[in-house]
């Protein structure tokens, strides 16, 4: 008898769920609209702390205004790097790119922070990641072969340079780092003088250097 009521309590159970998972619901997505508009107006008043913590627990919710978090993320970024405040606006892009990694724009920000500290290697892969999410944006091919042109790699400079000029043939700044590259490449390649002969003069004797009187 109790195996047969154990049975039956389950099978209730089981058959009430989706009703009492499809009642949370409406309730659930009321609570995420109601955080996630307390979140828009804090954001406006660049309370970014409040703002990201509103989103997130909205998101928590239903996940549509995760978008709204990365934005928040962003925006806090922004402002910190206009502060000079360049490792925390390090920090919220990365916290955005965890939320939306598909959005290349992240990733170029988070590139132009890094170039502030000149950090050229992680700008660079910034970029890098920017031209396999949108790998026909001008900008990005431009930036990373200024990043590689710091640095001295003439090869992969030159490589998105062409990129750049493919796809936008009257890009005068990627017109002048060709040539940049080219004068550079001449000189790499262009062996140096080999050095004066030794000279076989002797001085006169008693020959002496002047002193200032």
């Amino acid at each position: 008898m109790k195996k047969i009521f154990v049975f039956t309590f389950i099978a209730v159970l089981a058959l009430c769920a989706p009703q009492l998972s499809e009642a949370q619901a409406p309730k659930d997505a009321k609570e995420a609209n109601k955080l996630a508009r307390e979140g828009a107006e804090a954001s406006k008043n660049q309370e970014w702390d409040k703002a990201i913590e509103s989103l997130r627990k909205a998101s928590g919710l239903d996940h549509k205004y995760a978008k709204d978090l990365a934005a928040v993320y962003q925006q806090r970024a922004y402002s910190a790097a206009t502060n000079q405040q360049y490792q925390d606006a390090i920090n919220d892009y990365g916290e955005a790119i965890k939320i939306t990694p598909e959005d290349a724009r992240i990733y170029e920000q988070r590139a132009a922070v890094e170039l502030k500290l000149n950090d050229m290697d992680k700008a660079l892969a910034d970029y890098s990641e920017a031209i396999k999410l949108k790998p026909n944006e001008v900008r990005y091919y431009g930036y990373r072969s200024y990043i590689y042109e710091v640095k001295g790699d003439i090869k992969n400079s030159t490589a998105d340079t062409e990129k750049v000029l493919k796809l936008d043939p009257k890009n005068q700044e990627a017109m002048n780092r060709k040539k940049r590259l080219e004068t550079l490449q001449t000189m790499r390649a262009t062996p140096p003088p080999p050095p004066p002969a030794a000279s076989t003069k002797t001085s006169p004797a008693g020959a002496h250097t002047p002193h200032k009187p």
